[in-house]
């Protein structure tokens, strides 16, 4: 079999047909010649126009390599005279404007940058990241301009931080029952970022929205309030248990540096006994509680408080948690620890939006956005590289967005 059989199986380039085939230093040399008697078709409306003339030098289209070797599609280009565009280069079906790299082959670097980093694709592949990340983009944005934004009727939003100095990105996922993907992507964690999202999904999209999960980032309620009010707005169970545990650990360190001073401290390299669950503590770190406990110390009577509020997330009725809460908030505002207090009153403001955890529980998934983020993370990891924050977004609606594909006629991986 030559191999001019297996690119017109696995990559047809219709009208154009594959010519010789010829080994020059280390690759693959494949000529490309049109038809004859073949217009060429003008790369601005895609007509057929007659050829104004052929370029001197031809140009070298990087394909995917073949059993270690670098494939290389060689065509003399012409120029068309197009009425409408002017002189311009011809339309081929295998390239895109002025890149040197076959379609076929930017995907195919594109579906392995998924897989691993984007360096290492480089590595293996004989490339430059430059390459990758173009590739990248061009799926993105192809995928950009297909996908269906329809149907989402449970979206989460949230923050992620990407730079040193407090930078964040705002971004928004769709939450729905079997379709978790990237919606969104802002930069910065303002009223304004969120606005912006709203305003490209729609008027009608939004009024579609049944469930929104948020932390209780003040800018996030007004934005929902205003915008999506109709919606059932969720604060996340993951944000109050950070806010419960924020609290305790400022409550055991300021102790902690009071009892320093006065040379005893039983709550020396005791933070992860008081901040993790009971299941996730070490057996040392249980032994080590259990001689803390046995002191009178305001830190204790904190962590007393944070075990009992486990049982709310137990209940199944909004009424019975409501009541559970109001309880727990009372007991809490009379324990003179002011962190604590802090945190109590945060949870009456939101009261509504916690009982909503109760009523959305069972219809999405409400741990979602959190185990999204984590994927953020690591999206970010593995393109690293990036100087600009449209790589990071090209990053992570590439890691995802789960966007359509551009059409090729053969998968390569």
């Amino acid at each position: 079999m030559q191999l001019r059989t297996i690119l017109n199986k696995v990559h047809p380039i219709h009208p154009f047909v594959y010519g010789r085939c010829a080994m020059v230093g280390e690759e693959v040399w494949v000529e490309v010649g049109a038809r004859k008697n073949g217009k060429p078709r003008c790369s601005g409306c895609l007509v057929r126009r007659p050829t104004y003339d052929t370029l001197r030098n031809p140009r070298r289209f990087d394909f995917v390599p073949l059993w270690g070797l670098a494939v290389v599609l060689v065509y003399m280009m012409r120029r068309v005279h197009c009425p409408r565009c002017g002189v311009v280069v011809e339309w081929v079906p295998w390239a895109t404007g002025k890149h040197r790299a076959c379609n076929a082959y930017r995907s195919f670097l594109a579906t392995w940058a998924r897989r691993v980093s984007w360096q290492q694709v480089a590595d293996i592949f004989g490339t430059s990241w430059g390459v990758v990340f173009r590739s990248i983009a061009w799926v993105v944005d192809y995928g950009l301009a297909h996908r269906s934004l329809d149907g989402v009727e449970a979206i989460g939003v949230d923050e992620v931080a990407v730079w040193a100095g407090q930078r964040y990105l705002t971004v928004v996922y769709q939450l729905d029952a079997g379709v978790r993907r990237l919606l969104w992507v802002g930069v910065e964690r303002t009223e304004k970022t969120f606005r912006a999202f709203f305003e490209e999904f729609g008027e009608q999209r939004t009024r579609a929205l049944r469930f929104v999960v948020s932390d209780m980032w003040r800018p996030f309620l007004k934005v929902v309030g205003e915008l999506a009010g109709k919606a059932v707005h969720i604060v996340d169970r993951y944000h109050v248990v950070a806010n419960l545990n924020k609290a305790i650990d400022e409550i055991r360190a300021k102790e902690s540096r009071e009892l320093a001073r006065k040379g005893f401290n039983p709550l020396k390299h005791t933070r992860w006994c008081f901040l993790k669950r009971a299941e996730n503590r070490t057996p040392a770190q249980r032994d080590r509680l259990a001689q803390v406990v046995r002191h009178n110390l305001r830190t204790v009577r904190a962590h007393l408080h944070k075990e009992s509020f486990e049982a709310f997330w137990s209940y199944r009725s909004p009424m019975w948690a409501g009541w559970f809460l109001d309880g727990w908030t009372r007991r809490v505002m009379r324990s003179r620890l002011a962190p604590l207090k802090r945190f109590a009153r945060s949870l009456r403001k939101h009261r509504d939006h916690l009982l909503n955890w109760f009523r959305a529980r069972g219809q999405l998934a409400l741990g979602a956005t959190e185990a999204m983020n984590a994927n953020v993370g690591f999206a970010i990891r593995k393109a690293r590289g990036f100087r600009t924050q449209t790589a990071v977004k090209i990053a992570l609606y590439h890691q995802l967005g789960r966007l359509p594909e551009p059409p090729l006629a053969h998968r390569f991986c």
